[in-house]
Order: structure tokens, then sequence, then C-alpha cells
């Protein structure tokens, strides 16, 4: 297929000249001689060009007018320019636009020929990028939270919802391995920065000093070993998405460092004396409960309250084991097509022992799981034997006579034998720190580390007595272990 090329010149010769030299050289090429007809070609969809070879002056109006439409309206393609007596206005305001050349009249077929080749490598380039990211607004819509329970389908409306509005910041919250990072691709992907880049840091897998330098990028010699110019996450994100995973190991320094980016909305490089403009998205996630970190001063209360413009809990796992019905069938298929295996038949006994089990890993463990059931299986059948959930976990079997739950202080020991289904031990959890806290929800919710929305499901789902809120917000409960 021919790479196409849009040529708009009122100088009849001229243009015949260049379609002719082009089409020699393998252009697909296309004609129009006023903005009238280029317009209709373009945004009439009729060409969809690679390049634009365009006269700056048409007797019908200047073509910079129709290059602002097209910009507007995101048309792929390089522009190049050609004028005969074109001044720094229209220079200017040609390179605002996105211009890729502006020439003067004449220009040798010789030079055009180099400067449109290099306008061809810089469109398939774009094309490239927006094919990715339409890729990625597919792989990444809100159906990839995967499940049908009742928590995840409140998640994912919430998720839906999020990704239409142009949020500043939000920070995403959840155990580990609840897909936190799954969900903020979701997010960008899915809303109006989509086309911007998206950036993801784990804040605890660098040092502070290296994070420092790869967060607000540094000038050659700022400091030893610093042989370059280096543009930081946060700059490398401009009109895009900056996702800070693991934000509660982030450094108070660094902390205070970032807010100050965040409510300028600017930055200094380390070693830079000049201010750099950036707009960014924050997404912040941490398995650790933010609002305790901040009570207890090891995160800053102003940077917490600037990225919780909005706020998304995720589900643990075993809160939405109805999910497993999906997720499990999902990932056998994508590690089947990782491993080349061909396991189909999952047997209700594998769904069994999963739903008795209480999953602390999350999805991350799942996951890991099921590659490990994959890969080791011999047939169509996936390996019950390969399931190994809980192994090395010590768990009580002889706290109690009867074998059955009791609470000791401030630990519940609950039975593995089978004994009680996963959904009662979940209900005495929730009944005992209930009862423990005088039936006040809010309490109740901080002893067990969820969110009152959650133990609140919980409570309706299980039939419990119904709590009251708080007379004093801070009031602290009694601190309760459930474990198992």
């Amino acid at each position: 297929m021919s790479d196409s090329l849009l040529i708009i010149e009122d100088e009849p010769a001229l243009a015949t000249e260049l379609a002719r030299h082009f089409t020699s050289k393998g252009w697909d090429v296309e004609r129009a001689g006023s903005i009238r007809d280029a317009r209709d070609v373009l945004l009439g969809h009729r060409v969809d060009p690679l390049v634009i070879l365009a006269d700056m002056s048409l007797p019908d109006g200047n073509v910079l007018d129709l290059l602002e439409e097209a910009r507007k309206q995101k048309l792929p393609g390089e522009w190049i320019l050609l004028t005969g007596y074109g001044g720094v206005p229209d220079s200017v305001r040609a390179l605002r636009l996105g211009a890729y050349d502006f020439l003067e009249k004449p220009c040798p077929l010789a030079r055009l020929e180099i400067i449109v080749a290099g306008a061809r490598r810089s469109a398939l380039a774009q094309r490239r990028i927006a094919t990715e990211s339409r890729a990625s607004r597919k792989r990444y819509s809100p159906d990839s939270y995967i499940g049908a329970s009742a928590a995840t389908d409140e998640t994912r409306r919430m998720i839906e919802r999020l990704a239409e509005v142009p949020f500043s910041a939000l920070i995403i919250g959840g155990e580990t391995g609840t897909g936190k990072g799954l969900v903020a691709r979701i997010l960008h992907h899915g809303g109006p920065r989509a086309d911007g880049p998206m950036i993801e840091v784990n804040c605890a897998a660098l040092p502070r000093d290296l994070l420092e330098s790869e967060l607000f990028g540094h000038e050659a010699g700022a400091f030893t070993g610093a042989k370059g110019r280096h543009r930081g996450y946060l700059e490398q994100a401009h009109e895009g998405t900056l996702f800070l995973d693991e934000i509660a190991e982030m450094d108070l320094d660094l902390q205070t460092k970032l807010l100050t980016v965040l409510e300028d909305r600017s930055l200094r490089r380390l070693g830079g004396e000049k201010s750099i403009d950036v707009d960014v998205q924050i997404i912040a996630a941490s398995n650790r409960n933010l609002e305790a970190q901040v009570r207890a001063g090891s995160f800053r209360s102003d940077l917490y309250h600037r990225l919780s413009v909005f706020r998304l809990d995720l589900p643990p796992l075993r809160e939405r084991l109805d999910d497993l019905e999906q997720l499990v069938p999902a990932l056998v298929e994508e590690y089947n097509a990782r491993s080349g295996r061909r396991v189909r038949d999952i047997p209700d006994a594998v769904y069994r022992r999963m739903r008795a089990y209480t999953w602390p890993g999350n999805v991350r463990e799942l996951r890991n799981v099921i590659e490990r059931a994959v890969l080791l299986a011999r047939d169509e059948i996936f390996p019950m034997e390969w399931l190994q959930l809980g192994q090395g976990v010590a768990a009580p079997t002889d706290a109690q006579p009867d074998g059955g739950p009791f609470v000791d202080g401030d630990r519940i020991s609950i039975p593995l034998d089978g004994s009680m289904a996963l959904d009662d031990m979940d209900r005495y959890i929730i009944k005992t720190a209930l009862e423990r806290s005088r039936y006040n929800v809010t309490a109740a919710a901080r002893a067990l580390g969820t969110t009152r929305e959650t133990l609140r499901y919980r409570i309706q789902k299980y039939s419990l007595k119904a709590g009251r809120e708080p007379e004093h917000a801070d009031a602290v409960p009694h601190s309760l272990d459930p474990s198992a």
C-alpha cells in the first residue's frame, strides 16, 4: 500500500510538477487547489494522508486556519508549509500548531523530498503510538476489572464514573495484590488523558536519593555521576498520568517537594535554575492506611488532602469470592496462551477449595496459583494437587476442646479442619468485632482494618445487628487481631 500525500496548491503548473515527482517516488498523491477542496478531502475523511504539503496562501484563505481545524479534530498527519512571502507571525503560528516544517518558495525538489521523507517517518511513528493507545484503551477498559459480585460491581461503577471526569489526583487504597495498578491503567486509558503518557513509579523500589532524581530530574553536574540532563518522571508525564505506587514509602522531605510541584504546577530539576511547567494527573496507591500514617506523623497531612480529591478502596479477594468463576477461567486462558498448555476443565472441587481459602495475597496470589497449576498440568484438567493453598501457615488444632471458634484476649481462633464454612468464619469475626465495639460500626471497621461501607455491606449480608455512628470520630476501639 502506497503512502498518501495531499498537495494543496493553487498554481496548476507547480501542483502538477509536485504530483508527478512524488508519484514517481511511490506516493499516492491527492491534490486540492483551494481551502474548500482541501477541507472536503481532510475533514470529510476522503483521504487520510500521512503528509500534507500545502501552500500557505490560497485564493480563499490562509491554510493555517485549515491546519488549526485539523488539529482541533485531532486528525493525524504531518504538515509542511510553503510560502512565497511568509512573515514571522505566520511562522510562529505554524510552529505553535505543530507544523513539521515551514519553507520558502522556491524550494529545490531534492531538499523537499528529504523533508517529506522525514515527515513521513514522523507521521508513521505517530500512527504507531495512536494504534498502541487504542489497543491499550481496549485492553484496559472497565470490563477488565473482572467479576460479578456485588463488591466488584460497585467498584467497577466507581471506576467508570471516575474515568469520565478530569480529576487532578486520586488515592487507590486496598490490600496488596488487589489490582491497584490495573485500576490506575484503566483510569488513565479510559480517561481524558488517554492520549498522554502514563508513567508508573514504585516508590518502595528506589532509594531516597535515586527516587528524588527520577521524580524531579536533574541537570548535568547536579551530583556525582550526573553526566547529562535527565527529565524526571513528573516532566515525562506532562499532559498524562503519573502513578505513584506505594507512596507511603516516600520520605517526608520528598513528600514536601512533591506537594510544592502539585500546588505550583511547576518544578525545577536538581541543579537547575529554570522552572518547568508540568500538567500531571496523579494517581497514588498504598496498601497502608494513609489516614493512620498521617496520624502517626509518617505521612504529610497536607499532601494526603491534596491527593485525596477522590479515593477508591479496592475490596480484597476474600470479599469477592463470587468472582472466582470469572477470574479463574480468564487467568487459565491467559497462562494457556503464554505456556502453550490446553487446560480446559476446572473441577468443582477446585472452586470449593478456593472458596474455603482466605487469599491473603489477593488476586496476585491467585495469579501465582493459576500459573503454577497450568504449567504443571498434564492434560486438560486443572490439577487439584498443585493448588497448595496456605502451605507453611500454621493453624491451631487444639485451641478449644470442641474445635469451635473462640476469642482469646485480642485474638480470634478459628478451626481450619473443614468444620466451619468461610462465610461462617467471616460472620463470626464481624459479629465479635461489633460486640466488642458495642455495635459502633466505625470503631469495628477500624479494628478490622476496613471501611465502614465494606463493613455495612457484610453486616447486611449476614443479617447482623445494625450499628451506630460514634459520638466522637476519633474514639479508639479495643484492639482486635482477627487472625486464624
